[in-house]
């Protein structure tokens, strides 16, 4: 089996690589024994790949080391251009290094034991999703008056209500409104 990140060979000896999908799903029973599931959505692929790197080739380590370092603009980790026989049956072209990368020494062999985990990076779902144009948004209306506060004073309508008067003519409108009333 053969895994290349952007065209360069992850070198190891006993190379696996696992793909997962995770299908996410909320439970709808509540309190009850219903067994009814809301679908959330397809999260993005993930590879995991073990192999073993004999102590002898330790620049194949450190060159896994730097790959899963490497940084994109903005301190974002790099994507990169995937090549491998799973990776291809579930689907996946890029990838980043996502979780953890850890090499543990062989009780054994004289070899460290490395696994990494690869994440799909612009998946199909994801692209599917964004060219999916947004839900509209519909003003509900209710049937029925407005409800009010039997307690409150009364709030005139703002269609009614005049416009706000300075302190010389809020004295004006109280002497027209004691002269007369309004009509």
């Amino acid at each position: 089996m053969t895994l290349l990140l952007d065209g360069q060979k992850v070198n190891g000896k006993s190379l696996k690589v696992t793909a997962n999908l995770r299908i996410e799903s909320g439970d709808m029973s509540g309190q009850t024994s219903n067994t009814d599931r809301s679908h959330q959505g397809f999260k993005p692929k993930a590879l995991t790949v073990s192999l073993t790197i004999p102590y002898r080739d330790r620049v194949h380590l450190a060159e896994i080391m730097r790959l899963a370092e490497t940084t994109a603009g903005g301190g974002q980790p790099r994507v990169y251009r995937l090549v491998n026989d799973t990776a291809e049956a579930f689907g996946v072209r890029q990838v980043q290094f996502s979780d953890t990368l850890s090499a543990k020494e062989d009780d054994n062999l004289s070899a460290w034991r490395v696994q990494f985990t690869l994440t799909e990076k612009l998946s199909n779902p994801e692209r599917v999703e964004t060219r999916r144009p947004g839900n509209k948004v519909h003003q509900q209306t209710g049937t029925g008056g407005r409800v009010t506060d039997p307690t409150a004073t009364p709030v005139p309508d703002t269609e009614t209500q005049s416009p706000e008067l300075s302190g010389f003519e809020s004295i004006l409108k109280r002497v027209d409104d004691y002269l007369g009333p309004p009509q």
